[in-house]
């Protein structure tokens, strides 16, 4: 069974975790606003004595692919770039959205007529989204969708329930009103990544560390300084 590190700092929660197979050795994170730089090092060294796991044990490094936020998704991937130059191991992307799916399926009782819909805030009423069917078949494409009150009327009408999750579902409420719109609080977090990565590992479904970027969906969203009088 492989070791992973796994690395999920696409939203504001800097979490880390190590596996072995399915069964989580150790995890560490944090919802602290802009902490990725300052926590995420720290959190591997934790996580690493947490489980008695050296860094040249590990097999493979995951990283949470996005989309999310910009600078966070940066830290993520250049730290574990980092790694993997070290100790010359594989790199795995963990598409941040199926992740939210997953943790999301593992802690509730998902009928045969929900639909699963992670979400990441993308600012203002505008969120990073896609929708699974309850075995994780995509519904809707991965894209960036500014809510509105019938932004899911299509499936209410034939009685499907959305399932909303992740840092973004918190809109819903104030602009989507109906009883099969429900949010659940599964945020985003390195122990929702342990199923896929180990699917990638069996699969040899590695990246090119030199060349692999993020999944950012937008360019980011930069603020020019105001100039001084």
């Amino acid at each position: 069974m492989p070791i992973i590190l796994h690395l999920e700092t696409s939203t504001p929660v800097c979490s880390v975790a190590i596996s072995n197979g399915d069964t989580i050795l150790a995890l560490r994170e944090t919802d602290e606003h802009n902490s990725h730089s300052s926590h995420i090092s720290l959190f591997i060294q934790e996580c690493l004595q947490a489980s008695n796991v050296k860094i040249t044990d590990i097999d493979a490094v995951a990283v949470s692919s996005g989309p999310g936020s910009y600078t966070g998704l940066r830290i993520g991937y250049s730290t574990a770039k980092g790694i993997c130059y070290a100790i010359e191991k594989p790199l795995i992307q963990v598409d941040t959205l199926l992740s939210l799916a997953h943790g999301t399926k593992n802690s509730n009782d998902i009928s045969s007529n929900s639909y699963i819909c992670p979400m990441i805030d993308a600012r203002r009423m505008e969120v990073y989204m896609t929708l699974f069917d309850h075995n994780f078949n995509e519904i809707e494409k991965q894209q960036a969708l500014i809510l509105e009150k019938d932004s899911f009327g299509k499936f209410f009408d034939i009685g499907i329930n959305v399932i909303f999750c992740g840092n973004g579902a918190f809109k819903v409420p104030a602009i989507i009103e109906h009883q099969n719109a429900v949010i659940h609080s599964t945020k985003c977090s390195a122990q929702h990544m342990i199923t896929l990565a180990n699917l990638a590992f069996e699969n040899n479904h590695f990246e090119d560390v030199a060349y692999v970027t993020p999944s950012y969906l937008k360019s980011p969203f930069i603020t020019k300084p105001r100039k001084r009088l």
